[in-house]
């Protein structure tokens, strides 16, 4: 609700504005903000840098904050302050938030700033990053600026360690699906006391995670339209089935309760975002592949976040421009470091081995890149944060282990079907 109503209050204050955006008429003196979720050192100095070297260009701009705020929290915080009057510059938006900022008229219309420079390369944005940050105009209005596939890492020493093959020859087996993984997670904890696979940041919390498993079996929580509640699909029921059984029975997945960090070396096997390559240390062999297949076979599923501009702010025009210069060709592939990029120029293994030196060649080009250009992003509506509650609440039934699972995912429907429509 608080999306909603915050978001309502800004498009209603934006429509008010004459110039179509609320930018201020200074001509000097102007400070940003833009709020990101991430505290890591390294990526806010890069950000620093970008802005300082904008800000030796455009002496009118005096300062540019990145203002960091915890991802647990993020879009309520930003949602809070829109309603309280205090909305940034711009702010990093969730791709599950997407729907309530895109729809709302939050946000400001980039098209017009980003292709009055010819060396922007507007153009080069791929048609699949930008589509979930078009407006009903077909505006865009934000700029994906990670695409981001989640991947599954093996532990080959477990493995090893279990007696069973390594995951590149999983795959070269044709084992390299989700009932092959999940056999040898239940191995490799009956034979080490591990954990198998983890679908990481889940946490019996984080439901739409299992959008990494479900899609696997062609299942979706609501119709493409979103009028519609599918969680009681014959196909969810399938993957939650299998989810269950995993934990349940065959513990080849941790139960409600249990952690473990395969980056520690306590699991076979993870699914998470490529970014997290970085936490690997050395102290055991690993590998890189692709989700495994799902019943329906090959798939892929990308973490995405845009970067918007509010309409309602005091400096949007400003800050649209300084948008632009963000993530011109030059300083998205310094971002590409950490954040893969949306243009097509540069989702090549030149660009991505250059700034993501713990993977191979050889995992960038079979792995990463193949699996941006054919990710769907994790399930999104408006009202996001109460469907969210409403599933997370409802989902909770599940995780017992005996559970009633068509009856449960019929309940979920129950509950969330007044809030698609």
């Amino acid at each position: 609700m608080l999306t909603g109503l915050a978001l309502a209050s800004v498009a209603a204050m934006a429509l008010s504005s004459c110039s179509g955006g609320g930018a201020s008429s200074e001509s000097e003196d102007i400070e940003l903000r833009m709020t990101v979720w991430t505290s890591n050192e390294d990526h806010l100095a890069l950000f620093d840098s970008i802005a300082e070297a904008y800000m030796e260009e455009h002496p009118e701009v005096t300062d540019i904050t990145f203002d960091p705020l915890p991802f647990e929290d993020y879009t309520s915080t930003v949602t809070t302050q829109i309603a309280g009057g205090s909305a940034p510059d711009l702010a990093w938006i969730l791709e599950n938030a997407a729907p309530d900022f895109v729809d709302s008229g939050a946000l400001l219309p980039l098209d017009e700033t980003l292709e009055a420079d010819p060396d922007y390369g507007f153009d080069d944005l791929s048609e699949s990053a930008t589509a979930l940050w078009h407006d009903d105009s077909g505006a865009l209005v934000a700029y994906p600026f990670s695409t981001s596939p989640f991947v599954m890492f093996a532990n080959d020493d477990l493995l090893a360690e279990a007696g069973l093959p390594s995951a590149a020859e999983m795959q070269a087996n044709d084992d390299w699906n989700w009932e092959g993984v999940s056999e040898a997670g239940a191995a490799v904890h009956e034979a080490t006391g591990k954990a198998g696979f983890v679908i990481r940041d889940f946490d019996y919390t984080t439901w739409d995670n299992l959008a990494s498993v479900w899609m696997g079996w062609g299942a979706a929580p609501w119709s493409e339209d979103g009028t519609q509640c599918t969680f009681d699909a014959p196909e969810m029921v399938d993957a939650f089935e299998f989810l269950h059984d995993a934990a349940f029975d065959a513990q080849s997945m941790p139960g409600p309760g249990t952690t473990a960090d395969f980056f520690a070396g306590e699991s076979a096997f993870t699914v998470t975002q490529i970014s997290r390559a970085s936490l690997l240390d050395g102290s055991f062999a690993w590998n890189l592949l692709p989700l495994p297949e799902g019943p329906v076979g090959e798939y892929s599923m990308v973490g995405q976040a845009g970067i918007g501009v509010m309409s309602s702010g005091e400096h949007a025009d400003a800050a649209a421009d300084f948008l632009a210069f963000f993530t011109n060709p030059e300083n998205s592939q310094q971002l590409a470091q950490y954040f893969p990029p949306p243009r097509v120029s540069q989702l090549n293994v030149e660009t991505l081995a250059a700034t993501n030196p713990t993977l191979t060649p050889e995992q960038i080009e079979d792995v990463v890149i193949p699996g941006i250009e054919i990710g769907v992003t994790r399930p999104s509506h408006t009202d996001s944060a109460e469907i969210g509650q409403e599933v997370r609440s409802s989902l909770d039934a599940l995780w017992v282990a005996d559970a009633d699972i068509p009856g449960t995912l019929a309940d979920t429907c129950t509950a969330i079907d007044p809030l698609l429509g």
